[in-house]
């Protein structure tokens, strides 16, 4: 592994940790940055060291977001525990069975995202109507279910299921659901770098650098995301789960 590999992942690095704190995402520039960039190296162990990364930029999404936002620390603690342990045993159970089948599902269910976004144009632009404390802990309970395993199993979008969760399910607008997504999400990136590194599958020569360049992207996209509100996010959003397809797609017709 020489300096230019190192650079150019922490090129692509930085840019996901940019776009992963505005609306999620950063997985689908990252991983394939460094499939393609260090193809000597085993799969698993190149997903591994993307986990580093991934935590570093979440958790300085989360707290730049923390601190202008309000965050539902009620249910939000206990759902970040329910998303870890999904998380880490969706990453055991990705290494015992296959996950072919995920990718034409998630395709299929991000497409009907992206026309309902775009046609609902008020859609997480103001908060939405308010859940009972039941609801609310229960559908973020759920969720932190359902996408922690997701992220551990599969992982592309998880951040933008994240906040579509948050503003379908309980009400939120883009800037409070993607505050709300970065903490979740720190908490299943935790769990799978717990788990790889336990595995060995880490290349930390490479990761380490990756973290620092994905935390200076993802502390100035969520500035960024901040600054600008709901609007701005929205197209981010749109912009994303489109890149999203696209990558899916072409991953299933070649």
């Amino acid at each position: 592994m020489d300096y230019g590999s190192i650079g150019t992942l922490c090129f692509f690095s930085f840019l996901a940790g940019f776009i992963d704190a505005i609306i999620g995402g950063g997985g689908l520039i990252q991983t394939p940055a460094i499939l393609f960039t260090l193809p000597q190296y085993p799969v698993p162990t190149l997903i591994g060291t993307t986990k580093i990364p991934s935590l570093s930029g979440s958790l300085m999404g989360a707290f730049q977001y923390s601190r202008q936002v309000a965050v539902s620390g009620r249910f939000i603690g206990p759902m970040m525990a329910i998303a870890f342990g999904a998380s880490w045993l969706g990453a055991l159970t990705l290494t015992r069975v296959p996950n072919s089948f995920m990718k034409p599902l998630a395709l299929l269910i991000l497409i009907a995202v992206f026309i309902y976004t775009f046609t609902k144009k008020e859609f997480g632009q103001v908060p939405q109507g308010v859940v009972t404390e039941r609801q609310q802990r229960i559908r973020m309970w759920a969720m932190g279910v359902i996408i922690g395993f997701y992220d551990g199993f599969f992982g592309p979008g998880t951040g933008s299921f994240l906040v579509l969760g948050f503003i379908a399910l309980i009400g939120f607008d883009f800037l409070k659901a993607s505050a709300h997504a970065k903490l979740v999400n720190a908490s299943t990136n935790l769990a799978c770098t717990f788990f790889f590194s336990q595995k060995g599958y880490i290349l930390y020569a490479a990761a380490i650098p990756m973290a620092v360049a994905n935390l200076s992207g993802a502390f100035l996209g969520a500035r960024l995301a901040i600054s600008k509100g709901n609007r701005f996010i929205r197209v981010f959003f749109l912009l994303v789960i489109a890149a999203t397809i696209l990558r899916f797609a072409w991953d299933l017709t070649h």
